[in-house]
C-alpha cells in the first residue's frame, strides 16, 4: 500500500500486475526470488523489491508535495522493525502462544504513544501536511486498528485516531485501494494510477 501511495502521489505511471502471494507468477520470481511484493522493474532492468525503496524511487522522479523533505527516517525505521514485529504477533496472536493478544498490543502501544505525542503537536507526523513518514507508517497503523477496531476506537489514542481517519477518508487512499484482478501472462497490463 505504501509503495502505491508514493507512486500515486508522485504522479508516476507504472504497469500494475496484481499477484496473489499463494500463486506467485514465475516472471515475478525471476525478477525477485525472495517472492515478496512489491516488485518494481524499471525500463533499464533495475529491480526494486522493497516498499520503502519503491517510495523513494517514485518521489525522486517527482515529489510535488515535498514528501522527501521531511522523511522521519528514525520513526520509519522503528515502524519497520519493532512495531511491525509486534504488530504481526498482535494480528496473529494464536500463532504466537508465548504471550496473549493483550501483551502484544501493549508492545505495539510503545510506538503508538510516540505517534500520539507527535500528533498532539501537528496534524501529521512531521508537520501540518502528509509526508513520507505518514505514508510509510499509516498502512501499519491501519492494520493495528483493524486487528481490534472496538478497542482502538475506545482507546486513549485520540490524535492517532484522527490522523488515521483523515487517511481513511482521503482521495489518495481511495485511489490506491482499487481492487484489481489477479494478473496472468495473457492479460493486458493495467496502468496505475
Amino acid at each position: 500500500m505504501r509503495a502505491r501511495l508514493a507512486i500515486a502521489a508522485s504522479g508516476q505511471t507504472v504497469e500494475l500486475r496484481e499477484v496473489v502471494l499463494k500463486d506467485k507468477p514465475e516472471s515475478m520470481m525471476s525478477y525477485s526470488p525472495k517472492g515478496t511484493v512489491p516488485v518494481l522493474v524499471l525500463s533499464d532492468g533495475t529491480v526494486i523489491d522493497e516498499s520503502l525503496d519503491v517510495m523513494k524511487w517514485a518521489l525522486q522522479q517527482n515529489d510535488p508535495d515535498g514528501w522527501l523533505e521531511q522523511m522521519g527516517t528514525d520513526l520509519v525505521e522503528e515502524n519497520d522493525s519493532t512495531f511491525k514485529m509486534h504488530l504481526d504477533k498482535y494480528k496473529y496472536f494464536t500463532r504466537h502462544p508465548e504471550h496473549t493478544k493483550e501483551v502484544y498490543r501493549e508492545h505495539c502501544e510503545v510506538f503508538l504513544k510516540k505517534l500520539e505525542v507527535l500528533l498532539s503537536k501537528n496534524e501529521f507526523l512531521t508537520g501540518d501536511q502528509m509526508k513520507f513518514a505518514d505514508a510509510a507508517i499509516l498502512p501499519f497503523v491501519r492494520q493495528f486498528a483493524k486487528a481490534d477496531i472496538e478497542w482502538f476506537q475506545s482507546s486513549k489514542y485520540k490524535n492517532t485516531q484522527r490522523w488515521l481517519e483523515h487517511f481513511l477518508q482521503s482521495p489518495l487512499l481511495e485511489q490506491v485501494m482499487t481492487k484489481y484482478e489477479q494478473w496472468s501472462v495473457d492479460d493486458t497490463p493495467v496502468l496505475f494510477p
